[in-house]
């Protein structure tokens, strides 16, 4: 199936005009949902508003919006007042520069669409995403929609453009609200770091590789109920109570390992070299053929 336009847009830097269509990249549709129902006739529940004090029910006809500036005390507006204060809509994304993509932060993207040209757009949209891609920036601008107006990123795709809804500053809590502990890290604790992650690296970020188990399970519990079949409910696995304290570099060894990888033994720069090694002195030539054979025993760093 075709996807369809949500909406038409120009797209505006120095003189140049853009007419490009609006698609939604996302799926909300694909996330199951789940409707409140009666449990004893299995019909499905209205919702109703309960007045506070009165506790009597609100039909929408009765309702308003109100702020509240202090506990339980409330600003009332009325619906001519919030379209007042509205952001009208301009049908255009304005750039208002152009930065490199990496210097936006991933934890600012919000929704997504993608872009694609309109009626007499094919010429100046080729071009606006091939000097982006070239010059390794995107666009970044104020959108107007809905009532809102909107922080956008315009980047370069392999195959188009994608306009990606920024938050605003207010928007996004900073990490170093957070309270992490900083800890020294071992030379060779980070040599087995770094290997592991070498095991476990891709050139590129394949989607289709991942999908949503849980998502998979409840369809098919969807489809055994909808075909008049029980559920066998399985107890939970125990979690083991509190966090395993594990030594560091072992679980870095034993991980290598399980990938396939050489795990490194012990303490190999106290080693002696090779040529200072010495046979034992009082061991038969059997005794020593076996000795060296066995494996040795890794020590813990």
């Amino acid at each position: 199936m075709a996807a369809r336009s949500i909406a038409s847009l120009t797209i505006t830097f120095g003189l140049v005009a853009i007419p490009v269509k609006l698609y939604s990249a996302t799926e909300a549709s694909k996330q199951i949902h789940f409707n409140l129902l009666h449990k004893t006739c299995g019909s499905r529940l209205k919702q109703q508003y309960i007045c506070a004090r009165e506790e009597v029910p609100v039909g929408r006809d009765e309702m308003a919006k109100g702020y509240e500036f202090a506990k339980d005390q409330y600003v009332m507006f009325s619906n001519e007042e919030l379209k007042a204060l509205e952001e009208a809509g301009t049908g255009s994304a304005d750039v208002d520069e152009f930065v490199p993509i990496s210097a936006i932060d991933p934890v600012f993207f919000d929704k997504a669409y993608f872009l694609a040209p309109d009626k007499g757009g094919a010429k100046p949209y080729s071009l606006f995403a091939k000097a982006l891609r070239e010059s390794k920036r995107c666009a970044v601008g104020r959108w107007a929609a809905r009532g809102k107006q909107y922080i956008v990123m315009i980047r370069p795709v392999e195959d188009g453009l994608v306009m990606q809804q920024l938050l605003y500053a207010n928007e996004v809590r900073s990490i170093k609200d957070i309270d992490i502990p900083h800890m020294d890290v071992k030379d060779a604790e980070l040599k087995l770091a770094k290997q592991l992650i070498d095991q476990q690296t891709s050139n590129r970020f394949d989607p289709t590789q991942y999908k949503d188990e849980v998502s998979e399970r409840i369809e098919a519990a969807v489809q055994k109920k909808v075909e008049g079949e029980e559920i066998a409910i399985s107890e939970e696995p125990s979690t083991g109570g509190s966090a395993q304290v594990i030594d560091l570099m072992e679980a870095l060894r034993a991980s290598l390992a399980k990938r396939g990888g050489a795990a490194p033994k012990g303490r190999e720069e106290s080693k002696a070299p090779e040529k200072a090694r010495k046979p034992p002195k009082a061991a038969a030539k059997s005794e020593t053929k076996s000795a060296e054979s066995a494996p040795r025993k890794r020590r813990a760093k």
